[in-house]
């Protein structure tokens, strides 16, 4: 095997592994979608962004500058065995031009101008090319998320509470239970009713953090799932008051996907799930309401004790509200309110009562004897005093079950509402248990002195306008939409607090939830990554430059092997000297510069002749 081929052979191989290992690269990143390195090597790349970025720069030139002096090889190569024969004077300028790396410009010879030109473009794409290529970026990788959660839409979640409540009896809610759901219903619906005027609102219950409220979901993604910690024996479903809760969502890796999946820069996830939340209507009962009856005048003084000093009770004031919400049936709820010895409340003291009808029904009737109200409940109110500026009035509140996108990001859960249905008639005990909260609710709020709800309303309108409180009483319109948010976020708290219980470990065997209780949990799980994706259109753009300039020296290599048969020089076209050497040896006479003369000169014919056996005599010939 001769030298020439071995040498003619080398540089073309040399140059097909570079491209090779382009394709091999983006074959890969085209197999696996997302190339990325290990979670390790992605958090020193973070740090040290512009370090990754300037190494790949260095590699991407040394891979450019390699094709670019192959490429310039092979063309010296092939040009010195075209010039053993004739070749016009213009032709070998252009090959000149080309194994320098530079073009020519002639009008009359626009073809060869066109084609320096291009090679001298593609040569100057190589490093953008692979820097492109090999430049890792910020990546948003999307990962399918699959599982299930607790329905509480259908027909055996209704009978699975109606026997939770057999058992328990829905006044025997555990203290613990009704502890979590006062302080939790009340939170939610101050965050709730805040939203609407700016207010900042993040609403925390049992770990997990959610934006303004609830939307009656329960966490779906483990690191957002809140607390730990294991509930005792007694302490799920309606016994429920904190602990951990049953998350059953995975990711979905693609099926070409052999890589681990990596923690990332930043996760996010966006998930469809089943939701509730609640319609509220609110507005003062005129006088024209006859269907709504309210009667607050019932009231008498049931202790007083004029000797007591400031500092102590001086008189308790036992109030029987009763409210009629058109079902023919009235319902009455008792307070205590704290007076002087003469029956007088406090001028600084506010008390707002509230009338939830109907009530939390008998639990033991069927749903045919509830027909009639399994969709909605009424809220009754007026507040007293220092809450005076609440007119009596209605809330009419419709409870609706829901499919919301569930986007948890920063350690913070915020939904979307997608679509809603009314409830149905299954929806009887889910309705009877929300009904029930609102109206623990309404009662727990109110002290002696004051309601939690009333100071909701006062607060929220004092930082949200520049006019006092008093000054609306003639238009309530922030007001009710207040108490609207309000009244909704603890609807949506309420149903939260169901699935929650129900979905705590220990609820079910196993902690697997049955599957005529599952609900179908899909969405998509963000990963921000440092790498690669196919899904970048630049890619196959950055790996053209490289193929033709690979091309090329395929082709020019191939010509020498082709023509050489035991020829050797060491005459080098691309070295200036060596073309003046050639042509003052050959003692070529050339017309002037004028434009006549440089046509002239260009279509000359000359051949490279060597003398000797050393071949160290070297000249240029005219051939005729």
């Amino acid at each position: 095997m001769s030298g020439h081929f071995l040498r003619h052979t080398t540089y073309i191989t040399i140059q097909v592994i570079i491209l090779a290992f382009g394709y091999g690269f983006l074959g890969a990143v085209l197999y696996h979608r997302y190339l990325y390195p290990s979670d390790r090597v992605i958090e020193l790349w973070e740090q040290h962004l512009k370090v990754v970025t300037f190494v790949a720069s260095l590699i991407a030139t040394a891979l450019a500058v390699s094709t670019a002096t192959l490429f310039a090889i092979s063309i010296k190569e092939a040009l010195r065995h075209r010039m053993s024969n004739p070749i016009s004077l213009v032709l070998l300028s252009a090959g000149v031009a080309l194994s320098k790396g530079s073009y020519m410009l002639s009008r009359r010879h626009w073809k060869l101008t066109t084609l320096t030109l291009f090679v001298y473009g593609v040569l100057r794409l190589l490093t953008a090319g692979w820097t492109n290529i090999l430049t890792p970026d910020y990546l948003q990788m999307p990962i399918p998320m699959r599982g299930y959660e607790l329905d509480i839409t259908g027909t055996a979640f209704s009978t699975m509470l109606l026997n939770e409540y057999k058992n328990q009896g829905y006044a025997n809610i555990r203290d613990d239970a009704f502890e979590v759901l006062d302080i939790g219903g009340m939170l939610s619906g101050i965050s709730a009713a805040g939203q609407t005027y700016g207010l900042p609102g993040i609403f925390n219950f049992n770990g997990a953090k959610y934006n303004v409220s609830t939307q009656g979901i329960v966490p779906a993604i483990e690191e957002y799932s809140g607390s730990d910690a294991v509930p005792g024996s007694n302490g799920t479903r309606l016994g429920f008051s904190g602990g951990n809760v049953t998350v059953n969502t995975t990711p979905i890796p693609g099926k070409r996907t052999i890589l681990p999946l990596p923690s990332g820069i930043l996760r996010s996830y966006s998930m469809l799930q089943q939701g509730l939340t609640a319609n509220v209507n609110c507005r003062p009962i005129y006088s024209n309401d006859t269907q709504y009856a309210w009667n607050t005048s019932d009231s008498e003084v049931v202790y007083a004790n004029a000797a007591a000093p400031n500092t102590s009770l001086a008189g308790l004031r036992l109030w029987n509200i009763v409210g009629n919400c058109s079902t023919n049936t009235s319902m009455m709820q008792e307070y205590v309110t704290m007076v002087d010895a003469f029956g007088n409340a406090s001028s600084s003291s506010g008390f707002l009562p509230s009338v939830v009808c109907p009530g939390p029904v008998n639990m033991s009737q069927t749903s045919t004897n509830l027909s009639q109200t399994h969709t909605s409940f009424t809220i009754l109110s007026q507040g007293f005093n220092k809450y005076s500026f609440l007119n009596a009035s209605v809330c009419e509140v419709t409870p609706l079950l829901t499919t919301v996108r569930a986007n948890y990001s920063n350690d913070l859960i915020s939904s979307e509402v997608l679509s809603s249905i009314p409830f149905r008639s299954e929806n009887v005990q889910l309705l009877s248990f929300i009904a029930g909260v609102v109206k623990f609710q309404s009662i727990s709020s109110q002290g002696l002195m004051s309601s939690t709800i009333g100071d909701t309303l006062y607060s929220i309108y004092s930082s949200t306008t520049t006019t006092t409180i008093g000054d609306n009483l003639g238009n309530q319109k922030q007001v009710y939409e207040e108490l609207e948010d309000y009244w909704g976020g603890v609807v949506e708290f309420s149903a939260t607090y169901l699935r929650s219980g129900f979905m705590a470990v220990g609820s079910f065997t196993d902690n697997n939830i049955p599957v005529e209780l599952q609900s179908q949990v899909n969405g998509t799980l963000q990963i921000w990554i440092i790498g690669w994706t196919s899904q970048s259109t630049t890619y196959l753009l950055a790996i053209i430059p490289g193929t033709i300039i690979t091309i090329l020296t395929f082709a020019c290599g191939l010509y020498s092997i082709l023509q050489n048969g035991g020829y050797s020089t060491t005459f080098d076209a691309s070295n200036t000297l060596h073309l003046i050497m050639a042509f003052v040896a050959g003692g070529l006479t050339l017309e002037d510069f004028g434009e006549d003369g440089i046509i002239a000169n260009e279509g000359v014919n000359v051949k490279l002749e060597e003398n000797g056996v050393d071949h160290r005599a070297k000249k240029f010939v005219k051939v005729d």
